[in-house]
């Protein structure tokens, strides 16, 4: 029988509801297949699946296999840009805005390649396999590769840090991201129905998927402290209230900051408007079709899009649940300068 697992205290309100399977070791990590490795971490069930615990981060099992195959697989180049999400924390927009910028030489915007295909596709994940498998579609992008993650900054690939690759990372209140989370289980998945008051308490103990979710955003706000030429923090809330300063931002510290004759013809307004909330779910590319991830799992594309709103929060958690969290978050992040 496998010895029990030791579970946090802030873990044990379902305690039947983690399972502990056999210890593992880094010699197992570097010698099992995934599938096994990751079959004999802690599992917990509460989400539309059970999540299992790597390195402190809860995940989607076959994810985990894909990250740990990543690791291993992964060549990061020097002028590879990383876009670093939290899952339900605008990955959607960051991918359009980061991909219309970089190639905004390339492409005009009256038949820029946003209206006839999904952000998802533009901007394939790392650890999210594409059409290609093993990677090979990633492998094989000509430089400078635009590449997405909702891996935490502490299990990037080895070398990114090393060779100099830009990272990009978006957060958003909390609040906004569990609520946000909560919709995406239940329309994603089919048979999910998830309550507010369950996924509340799991993710205020930490465990949601990619979770802790304070622990997420501290490890890219502190690497881009450490690294402010490398690493680019940004802030949902920071693109939502004016957005046109984020897209500079964004184009300088991608290597291609906007020209004069850019600024004077109101190129930062057109990449806003192109990648606008209002535009994207305007398209029929973003209303029907899918997404389909390791040719195995089908998402809706319209599943990406939901409000896009700042503090619809309110609508959806009583304000005595949001001023509980904002307090946990406030302690976790206690002296670290990051503030929601």
């Amino acid at each position: 029988m496998a010895a029990q697992a030791v579970v946090a205290p802030s873990m044990m309100s379902d305690p039947e509801s983690t399972t502990a399977k056999s210890s593992t070791t880094q010699e197992e990590e570097d010698v099992l297949p995934p599938k096994d490795f990751v079959a004999a971490l802690p599992v917990r069930e509460g989400w539309s699946e059970p999540l299992v615990q790597y390195k402190n981060y809860w995940f989607r099992p076959r994810l985990l296999e894909q990250i740990l195959l990543v690791q291993h697989a992964f060549v990061p180049r020097a002028d590879d840009i990383i876009l670093a999400t939290q899952p339900k924390c605008g990955t959607t927009w960051l991918k359009a805005l980061a991909f219309t910028i970089a190639n905004r030489s390339r492409y005009g915007f009256s038949d820029h390649p946003l209206l006839t295909r999904h952000p998802q596709h533009v901007v394939p994940f790392m650890e999210i396999p594409g059409a290609g498998p093993n990677h090979t579609d990633i492998h094989t992008l000509p430089p400078p590769r635009l590449l997405a993650t909702h891996m935490p900054m502490s299990l990037l690939p080895p070398g990114t840090r090393s060779v100099g690759c830009r990272v990009v990372y978006l957060c958003r209140d909390p609040k906004d991201a569990l609520v946000s989370r909560l919709h995406f289980e239940n329309k994603a998945f089919q048979g999910t129905n998830l309550s507010m008051d369950n996924a509340f308490s799991m993710f205020c103990e930490g465990f949601s998927p990619y979770g802790p979710f304070w622990d997420h955003c501290l490890g890219y706000w502190r690497e881009s402290i450490a690294r402010p030429d490398n690493v680019l923090f940004l802030k949902y809330e920071e693109i939502k209230s004016d957005p046109v300063p984020v897209v500079r931002k964004l184009a300088k510290f991608l290597g291609v900051p906007l020209t004069e004759e850019e600024e004077s013809s109101g190129v930062a307004q057109e990449v806003v408007k192109l990648c606008s909330f209002e535009t994207l779910t305007s398209l029929q590319v973003n209303q029907v079709g899918g997404v389909r991830h390791g040719g195995k799992f089908f998402m809706s594309n319209s599943v990406f899009y939901r409000k896009g709103e700042v503090g619809d929060w309110a609508n959806h958690m009583s304000h005595v649940m949001g001023e509980e969290l904002d307090r946990i978050v406030q302690q976790k992040l206690e002296g670290s300068g990051l503030v929601f």
